[in-house]
């Protein structure tokens, strides 16, 4: 475990490497490491490409290659993104997120129009599709259709298309020859476009037989001035005044897109996507089918190539049979696992257990920022690792440059340079986990001073491991009953002693080997857990570990943070945690009492910076005073529901990976280091103001 430097706090002045990351946001700024790659739609014009990801959305300017992204960080109102839609003829941009927020973009404005989420209307208010006209933004939910007036940022009206009046779910709209149609669960609706009573569900007429089955409809489109339904999986054009079947092989429809002459379906089976290009006959004139398509979700035709939302693989260029993925740089997906800066560099873990701690088969490995450029290391760029799913635990190695990663029920990762892997499980020191023959848990790690790798081994019979500096094993078995033999976040600290968190409502255990991991009798042993001679933690749920630059334990607990401040000597029995007390109004109160303490990070000026299930607190040094809160209500943060905190101690950037992704925040400490004079330190402002 490295050696921490006494803290610098930077405040008017900041020093800064010249090598720092060109796209640092400026100190008390954000920025977003959200995922780009998974695209739900996609529109373009002569000079740009518009789409939607489930986080976000970008622009890609087709004449210059450069992207502009838009996401809760910079002007969204929420988080996540469910549909969009291009004004006609304009430049505006409607998005809808999951919770029926609607956000419209005008260039870098944002105007948002809150109503449906906002209003007491009881039923289904998920939106399931949009339609942009000359006339409203119309919002298919359901409860019926939204009528959105954009310009004057207001509810216009609602119109309930069903038999009754009642609440009716529409699925999508589409506009034709001065009239509407519906895809509704009650069948095809029409309407004529500018009735000025469309509320009134007797304006609604149901279209059915000549050919068209009846049944729920999942979608509707235009092609060449006919309308086009959505059943199941079958797809039907109108043409002549008959309803006619197209090709589409059986096979599952995901998305259903007009672009100019042509009806763009995509389909996927077996994990393969394909679009089929319609024409105004009903013949497939063309078929998208490269290693890239997946899951498509919508295409737009560019001339001679095509767009694809592919919800796998992103945004696709596909022309002449070959595909292109486009998307800005970014992890490909959020990480629930360790956050960890190592080197300069960001590591994140991608996997996670369940609240019972069971296996969720998260295959998407880890994240590495550098040089402000995220990469991956999963299955699906190194094979070889197929069985590492879930990986959630991370340790950078202070003599070298390999970063290890635990694998919940794969064992144990080790990258080394240039990405060189290894895997460790069977025949190592690593036990399968009883009663779960071939699962070699990894929980958590950390190093010792000596290069020693500790492991918590969740569920052996021997769960705490270690991988000696020169290659050997060594096993331990802690002396305490303990619920699954549940053991996660193993905590060095500054004296080599290991604090393991057991969840489970287990408590921490603390180790002490002497020095001499051979022999056994010298060890020593501490179980902390609720209630006074226990070592007075508020509750035995203990969720996280963290050690300050005085080299106290903060534990982080479901019923706030205690601190242990005799570590000088914690095996004594008269060692008991603290708990801090903080003002709060007009009271005071045991620090956090009332939270679940999720992560704890310490920065250069020996802040804490803790995450909950609430948002984000900044505490100063001792705990006893709240110097920042950040949640989703009063900044940029893109959930209340916090999983891990960093700190880059030279940068002083906190990174905090969230239920909704990973974003950060440019702190004011950095850690100290020796001085220097040199053309490698940059100090700015210069000159600094009076």
């Amino acid at each position: 475990m490295s050696r921490l430097c006494r803290p610098l706090l930077v405040i008017a002045l900041a020093l800064v490497v010249s090598t720092a990351a060109a796209q640092l946001p400026p100190v008390g700024g954000w920025r977003e490491h959200l995922p780009f790659n998974n695209a739900l739609q996609v529109d373009a014009d002569a000079g740009s490409v518009y789409c939607a990801t489930p986080y976000g959305f970008f622009t890609y300017d087709k004449v210059d290659g450069s992207f502009a992204r838009k996401t809760r960080v910079n002007g969204l109102s929420e988080a996540r993104v469910r549909l969009m839609a291009r004004e006609p003829g304009g430049r505006r941009i409607a998005l809808v997120h999951e919770n029926g927020n609607l956000d419209i973009l005008d260039g870098q404005k944002v105007a948002n129009i809150p109503d449906l989420m906002l209003s007491r209307v009881g039923g289904d208010k998920t939106v399931y599709g949009v339609l942009w006209t000359r006339e409203a933004l119309h919002l298919c939910t359901g409860i019926g259709i939204v009528a959105v007036d954009p310009s004057r940022r207001e509810v216009r009206d609602t119109y309930r298309p069903s038999q009754n009046g009642g609440d009716i779910r529409v699925n999508g709209l589409a506009a034709l020859n001065g009239r509407l149609f519906a895809a509704t669960s009650e069948g095809l609706k029409t309407a004529e476009a500018n009735a000025s009573d469309l509320s009134d569900h007797r304006r609604w007429q149901t279209v059915s037989g000549d050919g068209l089955p009846p049944g729920p409809c999942l979608a509707v489109a235009v092609l060449s001035g006919e309308p086009v339904v959505q059943r199941a999986d079958s797809l039907f054009l109108r043409k002549g005044g008959v309803w006619r079947p197209l090709p589409v092989d059986g096979r599952a429809v995901t998305g259903l897109s007009s672009s100019g002459d042509r009806l763009l379906v995509s389909i996927s089976e077996s994990g393969r996507g394909r679009v089929l290009s319609i024409d105004s006959t009903g013949a497939v004139r063309e078929t998208l089918q490269t290693a890239d398509l997946s899951l498509p979700r919508q295409a737009v035709r560019d001339g001679s190539a095509f767009w694809v939302a592919d919800q796998n693989n992103g945004l696709l260029r596909i022309e002449g049979g070959r595909s292109e993925r486009v998307f800005p740089n970014s992890p490909i997906s959020t990480a629930s696992g360790d956050l960890l800066v190592a080197r300069g560099e960001v590591w994140a873990a991608a996997g996670s257990v369940n609240e019972a701690w069971n296996y969720t088969y998260n295959p998407n490995g880890l994240f590495r920022l550098k040089d402000d450029t995220w990469s991956g290391i999963n299955l699906y760029v190194y094979p070889k690792i197929d069985s590492l799913l879930d990986l959630v635990a991370l340790a950078a190695d202070p003599a070298s440059e390999r970063v290890f990663a635990g694998s919940f029920g794969g064992g144990l990762l080790e990258v080394g340079p240039g990405d060189a892997l290894k895997v460790y499980k069977q025949q190592t020191g690593l036990q399968e986990a009883i009663g779960d023959r071939g699962s070699y848990r990894v929980a958590g790690l950390d190093f010792d001073s000596k290069g020693n790798l500790w492991i918590a081994n969740y569920g052996a019979p021997q769960n705490l491991v270690a991988r000696m500096s020169e290659g050997s094993w060594k096993r331990f078995s802690i002396p305490f009953l303990h619920t699954e033999n549940a053991v996660s976040q193993v905590l060095v600290d500054q004296s080599d002693r290991k604090w393991v968190v057991s969840p489970k409502g287990n408590g921490v255990f603390v180790f002490d080997d002497g020095g001499t991991p051979d022999n056994l009798s010298d060890d020593r042993w501490r179980y902390l857990r609720s209630g006074r001679g226990n070592g007075n933690l508020p509750s035995s749920d203990v969720l996280c570990l963290a050690e300050d630059r005085d080299g106290f334990i903060w534990i982080g607990t479901s019923r706030g943070v205690a601190v242990v401040t005799c570590t000088d000597e914690p095996f004594s029995q008269g060692c008991e945690a603290s708990l801090p007390v903080v003002q709060q109004g007009a009271f005071l109160g045991f620090l956090l009492a009332d939270e679940e303490v999720r992560t704890i990070a310490v920065d250069g000026a020996n802040r804490k910076w803790v995450g909950t299930r609430n948002g984000v607190w900044l505490l100063s040094p001792d705990g006893e005073k709240v110097f920042e809160r950040f949640t989703v209500k009063d900044s940029p943060l893109l959930s209340d529901l916090v999983s891990r905190i960093a700190v880059h101690p030279s940068t002083g950037e906190v990174f905090v990976s969230t239920f909704n992704g990973i974003c950060s925040f440019r702190g004011t400490a950095t850690e100290g280091r020796p001085a220097t004079v040199g053309p490698e330190v940059l100090v700015f402002p210069n000159p600094v103001p009076p």
